[in-house]
């Protein structure tokens, strides 16, 4: 059930649902992230730039004296926190500021440079990134203006651990929400999926669930139960009229027989060519009825009936007896005709399973020349038996097997006027009624008829 819920199309519309709802709050989140990153660093770059522009008025003023008292000022009294400057000669010698030595090697190339800076804080050394901007005095001197960004960084990095984790978060609630979603789905499909194989395995009243969540399920559910009573009312009518007709036919040709075997014992005898006419339509009665009775039994096993008092059935042993029973046949047609059998019994009725073995042992018998084989094994399975009926003969083509099963086809019966084509058709019948399986294949070379019954 768990590899069938992975395959199924409701679990694969969840997994591009989880990957779209985690692109799009990847996409969302990260591109908040992005945004405040660039905020933060446009503030920062305000800051310096204006400090920057304060100072070199200044210095346009009062000159290097007063941008030094400037900058001592602004360290001592009411300078924001973590803000960094130095006046340094060309030679990168401090002149004033709170940095000691000239943090780069040489002029800076990038317009916003950063470097570190170490302090002592209480029980440690501590370490902090600088963001700074520089610029060439007149007269030579340089003017570096900064400002600690560790806060910012701390605030970014904090941003993006809650970014990362909202991303997988909602993936897993996205993907949990699909989970149950693909999980109700599956569940409800193969509650209907399994109520129609209850259906087709012979159970007709059964129909599919109604779950009462007035969803489209429930909408088809109740539309598909309507057109199921629909076809058991058609299907009722049909095999009525179908028996009754059987019924009316059955009686008549009953006593026509009848007839005509007293016609054929009166006395004085008939002229031989009267009595050859009557002996000919006597056979044609017999196989009229005999295709009668085939009929009934092939629209029973197709009319989804239920097997009528099933019993135990032991197939191997079923199986000897009529190849036993067909052995003195074979041999008069210069037929081998042997069986391999072990106990293997399943629930049906004895009498359909023989015409199901009977029909394919004489299928063999009327195609298979002389010199030829037909073997009838039955193994026991874990879970049903397999009965297979094997040959030598001419076989049948692939493209021809599947037609084979149907009514009144007649495969390879060219210049033959026996046979009613309904032979494999009543096995295939008879198969389904025990809720079963037929497969032709080709015995390279013949024909191997294989059939899967349940235990």
């Amino acid at each position: 059930m768990r590899l069938a819920l992975f395959n199924t199309t409701a679990f694969r519309l969840s997994v591009g649902y989880t990957l779209l709802v985690t692109l799009a709050v990847g996409v969302t989140l990260g591109s908040a992230y992005l945004l405040t990153e660039s905020l933060i660093t446009d503030e920062v770059d305000l800051i310096i730039d204006t400090e920057l522009k304060s100072l070199e008025d200044k210095f346009a003023r009062a000159g290097v004296p007063g941008v030094t008292d400037e900058i001592n000022l602004r360290i001592d009294s009411w300078g924001r926190i973590g803000a960094v400057y130095m006046l340094a000669d060309a030679n990168y010698e401090r002149i004033s500021g709170n940095v000691t030595t000239w943090p780069f090697d040489g002029m800076p190339t990038e317009p916003r440079p950063e470097f570190e800076i170490a302090t002592i804080e209480p029980g440690r050394r501590a370490v902090h990134p600088v963001r700074a901007a520089v610029r060439t005095l007149p007269g030579g001197d340089l003017l570096l203006v900064g400002t600690d960004i560790s806060q910012g960084r701390r605030f970014a990095e904090k941003f993006r651990f809650a970014t990362l984790w909202g991303i997988g978060l909602s993936t897993l609630a996205a993907a949990l929400a699909g989970f149950w979603f693909s999980f109700r789905l599956a569940r409800r499909v193969g509650e209907a999926a399994s109520t129609c194989e209850a259906i087709m395995a012979g159970a007709p009243g059964r129909r599919l669930p109604v779950a009462g969540a007035h969803d489209e399920f429930d909408s088809l559910a109740i539309s598909v139960n309507r057109v199921l009573d629909r076809l058991e009312e058609q299907a009722g009518t049909l095999r009525a009229t179908f028996d009754s007709a059987a019924h009316d036919l059955r009686a008549p040709l009953h006593r026509l027989r009848t007839r005509m075997d007293a016609l054929l014992l009166r006395s004085p005898p008939l002229e031989p060519a009267v009595h050859e006419s009557v002996d000919s339509a006597l056979r044609e009665v017999d196989h009229l009825q005999r295709t009668l009775a085939t009929l009934l039994q092939i629209a029973l096993a197709q009319s989804g009936a239920p097997l009528a008092a099933p019993a135990a059935v032991d197939v191997g042993e079923l199986a000897a007896e009529l190849v036993d029973l067909f052995e003195p046949a074979a041999g008069d047609k210069g037929l081998r005709l042997a069986c391999h059998q072990e106990a293997a019994v399943v629930q049906g009725n004895r009498q359909l399973l023989a015409q199901l073995i009977t029909n394919l042992i004489e299928n063999g018998l009327k195609y298979v020349p002389a010199g030829g084989a037909i073997d009838v094994a039955v193994r026991r399975l874990a879970d049903g038996v397999r009965l297979t009926v094997s040959d030598d003969g001419p076989g049948i083509a692939g493209p021809d097997r599947s037609r084979a099963v149907q009514p009144f086809v007649r495969i390879g019966m060219a210049g033959r006027e026996e046979g009613s084509g309904l032979g494999l058709s009543l096995v295939a019948a008879i198969a389904r009624l025990h809720r079963g399986r037929l497969e032709l294949q080709s015995n390279e070379p013949g024909l191997r008829v294989v059939v899967e019954l349940p235990a």
